[in-house]
């Protein structure tokens, strides 16, 4: 008699991080070329910002060309690279030399703001890999409380939260650089120019925390 094996084929495991790999091409690499580039190494800031929109722009090529849709990351910040370039083009009074940079904020936060507007919270693709890590139970959770029959209007406030309370930090932040680099003498704000961006970054880690610990806390009811 032919013995019955009972062993069962191991479930597939996602490589470890491999849930992080999105935020890293589209935003980790970028951010930390331009600011190796142009800080460390002293390359024009056109150079830099084309070099460090390389990893993106192949993500958001390679993500249409084989799944069909659009890599919101990726595009976000082709967005924020574009600004940057055209902005690298103007000179002449270092006030809005300093001023400038705080436009780009401006940009990715108007663009969130406008994807909360449409239904597509965008910080909802950065914080979906975090918050799931990549497990198949959350992430089937997930897309069952966003969308669909079952979709959670809890969940779905969080999420909408969530993307207004970072798309409106980088608004303030850009607020905050431009009214700084036009009434605070040059030196001073030459000084503290790098607070600005870290100062709405917490502001917007602090204030969204709640919503994001509120969707984690759904995505394990569900």
């Amino acid at each position: 008699m032919t013995p019955i094996s009972t062993s069962s084929a191991a479930p597939a495991r996602t490589a470890p991080y491999a849930h992080l790999a999105p935020l890293v091409v589209d935003l980790v690499l970028p951010l930390a070329g331009y600011y190796l580039l142009s800080r460390g190494l002293g390359t024009s800031t056109t150079t830099a910002l084309a070099v460090s929109s390389v990893p993106p722009a192949l993500s958001t090529v390679w993500i249409a060309v084989r799944h069909r849709r659009l890599n919101a990351l990726g595009a976000l910040a082709l967005l924020a690279t574009g600004a940057g370039l055209a902005l690298a083009a103007v000179g002449g009074d270092p006030r809005l030399m300093l001023a400038k940079d705080g436009l780009v904020s401006s940009v990715i936060g108007i663009a969130i703001l406008l994807s909360v507007a449409a239904g597509r919270p965008l910080m909802s693709r950065v914080m979906r890999p975090m918050i799931t890590k990549g497990d198949r139970a959350r992430l089937a959770a997930w897309d069952r409380l966003s969308s669909g029959p079952d979709a959670s209007a809890e969940f779905r406030a969080a999420e909408r939260t969530f993307s207004l309370i970072w798309g409106g930090a980088l608004l303030a932040e850009c607020a905050a650089r431009v009214v700084g680099a036009y009434t605070l003498p040059v030196g001073t704000m030459l000084s503290v120019h790098s607070l600005f961006v870290v100062a709405g970054v917490l502001a917007a880690v602090k204030l969204s925390k709640p919503h994001a610990e509120r969707i984690g806390a759904l995505l394990r009811q569900a």
